[in-house]
């Protein structure tokens, strides 16, 4: 599992408060098919490994989110269908958007909330390199794309009798320079 944490602007979404904004998450990946194998016996079968994604919630600890993310990977089809986050707040929904290979979905909430889900998780589920017999797949690495963008209507806020101009793209920018961080944590 791969740990990302988000270099938001914390204290300019907290100053925000409960402006409208959306986060937009997207995980990319390929897979390699099996196509003679596509539904005949078990679901698992056509894709050679899946990804999915998950963001910690505004109410939960790191490692609250981090024991959510073990239990949903431990579910007994041993492919976790839906995290039971802040599922209500997301547009497509964690059920819904994990088909496929491309995974987007928007978060729409208040700034002050999206401040805190400072994290996101990509983590892998089952396909059929992990099939005994194909022994060379398990150690292979796997390359993704995970892109999450915020946006805002409102322009400017007022704080504290100020009118400011809302400019999340330099505080990402100069947050990404002092720290480009990825956390690998094995299962």
């Amino acid at each position: 599992m791969h740990l990302h944490r988000i270099p938001w602007p914390a204290d300019v979404l907290a100053s925000l408060g409960e402006v409208r904004v959306r986060m937009r998450v997207t995980l990319s990946y390929f897979i390699e098919p099996k196509p003679g194998q596509r539904g005949k016996s078990q679901r698992y079968r056509y894709a050679s490994h899946g990804l999915r994604f998950d963001v910690k919630t505004a109410a939960e600890s790191e490692e609250e989110f981090l024991v959510r993310i073990n239990l949903a990977l431990r579910e007994e089809d041993e492919e976790p269908s839906f995290s039971r986050s802040d599922s209500r707040e997301w547009t497509i929904g964690p059920q819904s958007r994990n088909r496929g290979s491309i995974h987007s979905d928007v978060w729409v909430g208040s700034a002050a909330d999206l401040a805190s889900k400072d994290a996101v998780a990509v983590y892998p589920v089952i396909g059929w390199w992990r099939d005994p017999k194909r022994v060379d797949r398990c150690e292979r690495s796997v390359r993704y794309a995970l892109v999450v963008s915020i946006e805002s209507d409102a322009a400017e806020v007022e704080i504290e009798g100020v009118t400011v101009p809302v400019d999340f793209y330099t505080e990402v920018v100069n947050a990404i320079e002092v720290s480009n961080e990825i956390e690998i944590i094995g299962m």
